[in-house]
């Protein structure tokens, strides 16, 4: 404060002077007042002129995200999904608690407290941008990432950051809470192409979404930060970390106390890297369903929700799936260790991020599982898995490998540090396994309407993805010579007809091509016997008479009846060895003739498609036995094949599978010149199985493997799983069929004093050899 004249120097005046620096602080206040008003009117005109321009909300009300195409089992497993967005829709209160709560302690806890966008949070990341000099950290509310993912870009730039809170504000007007965050936990992705909480419990825990843990809850609620960075199936380290970070969060807001969050952090969890996140392995069959529905809808089938739902049985399903890869890991053992599959340079500290990148090169095969030997000898061998201590494999899990280990073993079949391996888990602990280079298919059809209940097309889908139900044509072998027999009942021929069990020689001039020798199997000829005892032995070259005696050419017409392609299967002798050419899928259609009773059934994978809604769009109208429109054989006929071929069971070739204690059970095997292709065709008047085994470059299984010794202990297996509590079904002699002398004959043809016998001048016609057969 100063003193002063006055102007008029009547006097003295007083007047308050402040400071220099009261004075700036004066000013700067007018100027930030001004500014702020400037501020508030732009901010008006920015919100008058934009606002208006914010896209329209009605998608959010009206909630349509695209659905993938989801393939069921007849009694409603998933086994597979197809679609860019694997999405499960739920409604908010069908999410457990303990997911909701993970998900707010990750990502926004005030949730529903705010108005759409979180004021201290925004100002913790402007300050964090500020010091970084840039735009480096977010303030998403769960509304604004709504906004974001519905409506915008992930681009960090705050242009956008402004039509994201305001779009957060119009939704936060327009829907409730609940209703927000009912489409963020659907719609925000979380890695292995899993849209949506549900769909990512499935793929990640193999689990419904109310079923998960605490721990789990955490893990998944770790993963919107960054879906890349916290996959735990990509990077399970930073996933636990992040995890951690989700259980300290849920116990100080309190959704859970000290003990929760002790069990959360010691829950060990079981996460699903495999290919394959489905309870029941069916993905030869997803993948003819996903076909089915590409045709009608094209890419339209992996967006729109359809659900197709298959004729297989899961139980069936799972009992075929197991019994192929037990047979061909059987079949595998029998022929010896071929060594380590690779072998790399081990580093001097062995990291899980080192093992994960051997396995992406050599995948796991479902329980066959890749490792990387760290130490062996004769009597252990220690090995690798991520995530793991390393496993101790004694002496009883290294007998199959016990030559890779000697002294004497090749360089390249050693087993070695730095050896990759496969190993599996079993009831006595672990062992050394291998992948098998066999392959092998499976089918299960029911022959009354030809509903497939189980189809396996290989050892492993995700190694091969050929189809051998469906596309591998291979030799039939002996397996086809009850459709020969079943054209000879039809040409005259009883299963009490003789005929001569000896050696045959064809010059080069009968066959137009080289000399044929034809031979049994076993190298012996028995002489005349009864068609019924041929076929219960599969002797050749009975089969080679009774062809050249009813003609190729009738032969090839008549198998045209089960389903066969005349094309495949040239008219010449060597059709009665089952020379030409068939599928699976083909020897389970003409199998059920037999089982149903001489009607021509279809089989079909696909029951029904419906859409998300459940309407149904394209249904199955199966081929029925029982329909005499579809009948393709006598009554009679099937009856007679049908008992020869239990005789083959009870007798013959297929005696082991006797094994199951039925009186009710059928079939054929087959196996093929030099054992290339290994067949059992059998069924029980419900159920016709086929199971072939074989290479996909066709070569030898080995001098001993048979039908009978490959592929029949397949079938076993599985159709005593499918078979039990399934009473024995009698089969009633139809009309027009008569018994004599503990044989059936078609009533029109009874047997004379003595049963004819074929000789050796089969080259007349069928009809002129008539009277000589009875």
């Amino acid at each position: 404060m100063t003193t002063t004249s006055s102007p008029d120097g009547s006097g003295t005046a007083t007047r308050a002077r402040w400071p220099w620096w009261a004075r700036t602080l004066a000013w700067l206040g007018g100027l930030a007042a001004s500014l702020a008003l400037i501020g508030l009117l732009c901010l008006a005109l920015s919100l008058a002129l934009v606002y208006p321009k914010i896209p329209s909300i009605e998608t959010l009300s009206d909630y349509r995200p695209k659905m993938p195409l989801r393939i069921y089992t007849a009694d409603n497993v998933l086994i597979g999904e197809f679609g860019e967005e694997r999405r499960s829709v739920l409604r908010i209160q069908d999410f457990p608690p303990q997911m909701k709560q993970a998900l707010l302690a990750a990502e926004d806890d005030r949730f529903y407290d705010h108005p759409g966008i979180d004021l201290s949070g925004i100002a913790r990341a402007a300050l964090a941008n500020l010091m970084a000099g840039g735009a480096r950290q977010g303030a998403s509310t769960i509304t604004q990432q709504v906004a974001r993912n519905f409506f915008l870009t992930n681009e960090r730039q705050y242009t956008r950051k402004v039509y994201e809170i305001l779009l957060a504000f119009k939704i936060e007007s327009t829907l409730s809470k609940d209703q927000i965050l009912e489409l963020y936990m659907n719609q925000i992705y979380l890695g292995q192409r899993s849209f949506g909480f549900a769909q990512a419990a499935q793929a990640y825990f193999g689990k419904n979404i109310k079923d998960i843990t605490v721990a789990e809850a955490a893990m998944l609620a770790g993963i919107p930060k960054a879906p890349s960075a916290y996959n735990p199936v990509a990077n399970f380290r930073r996933a636990s970390a992040r995890q951690r970070y989700v259980l300290d969060r849920m116990r100080s807001l309190g959704y859970i106390n000290d003990q929760q969050h002790e069990e959360a952090l010691a829950q060990k969890l079981d996460i699903h890297a495999s290919v394959s996140t489905y309870a029941v392995h069916g993905e030869y069959v997803a993948e003819m369903a996903r076909q089915a529905a590409y045709d009608l809808w094209k890419d339209d089938a992996y967006v729109r929700g359809i659900n197709v739902y298959t004729t297989i049985d899961s139980k069936d399903q799972a009992a075929a799936y197991a019994a192929v890869r037990a047979g061909v890991l059987d079949y595998d053992r029998r022929h010896g260790y071929r060594g380590p599959e690779a072998f790399v340079d081990l580093p001097e500290r062995i990291t899980d991020e080192f093992i994960d990148d051997v396995i992406e090169k050599h995948p796991d095969a479902d329980d066959l599982l890749t490792a990387v030997v760290l130490d062996a000898s004769p009597k252990r061998v220690r090995v690798a898995r991520p995530g793991l201590e390393p496993i101790d494999i004694g002496e009883a899990g290294l007998k199959f490998a016990a030559a890779s280990l000697s002294d004497k073993a090749q360089p390249n079949r050693k087993l070695r540090r730095g050896a990759v391996v496969r190993i599996m888990k079993t009831a006595n602990g672990w062992e050394i396994v291998q992948q098998p280079e066999i392959e092998s298919a499976f089918i299960a059809v029911n022959p009354m309407d030809g509903s497939i209940k189980s189809l396996v097309g290989g050892f492993d889908f995700w190694r091969n993805k050929f189809n051998h139900v469906t596309q591998a044509w291979r030799q039939p072998g002996s397996g086809f010579k009850p459709f020969i027999y079943s054209a000879a009942l039809e040409r005259g021929f009883s299963p009490a007809t003789v005929i001569n069990d000896a050696p045959l020689v064809f010059d080069a001039g009968q066959t137009g091509s080289q000399p044929w020798e034809p031979k049994n199997y076993d190298g012996t000829y028995e002489g005349p016997m009864s068609m019924r005892r041929a076929l219960t032995k599969s002797k050749n070259l009975v089969s080679i008479r009774i062809l050249k005696t009813i003609g190729t050419r009738y032969a090839q017409d008549f198998i045209t009846r089960f389903g066969f392609d005349a094309d495949k299967h040239p008219p010449y002798l060597t059709m009665a060895l089952g020379a030409g050419s068939v599928t699976p899928w083909q020897m389970a259609q003409g199998y059920s003739v037999f089982a149903n009773g001489g009607f021509r059934t279809r089989p079909f994978v696909v029951a029904k498609m419906t859409d998300a809604n459940g309407r149904v769009l394209a249904e199955a109208k199966p081929l029925l036995a029982g329909d005499e429109s579809n009948r393709v054989l006598d009554e009679r006929n099937a009856f007679l094949i049908d008992s020869m071929l239990r005789d083959v069971v009870r007798y013959g070739t297929a005696a082991s599978a006797m094994k199951l204690k039925r009186t009710d059970l059928a079939g054929k095997t087959g196996t093929t010149n030099d054992s290339v292709d290994a067949w059992f065709n059998g069924y029980q008047p419900t159920l016709v199985g086929i199971t072939w085994i074989g290479y996909d470059q066709p070569k030898s299984l080995g001098d001993r493997e048979t039908g009978g010794g490959a592929a029949l202990p397949i079938w076993i297996n599985f159709m005593g799983k499918a078979l039990a509590g399934v009473p024995n079904i009698d089969r009633p002699v139809p009309a027009g069929i008569v018994s004599a002398n503990g044989e059936f004959y078609y009533a029109e043809r009874q047997p004379g004093e003595a049963i004819g016998t074929l000789s050796d001048d089969e080259g007349k016609d069928p009809n002129a050899v008539k009277s000589e057969l009875f």
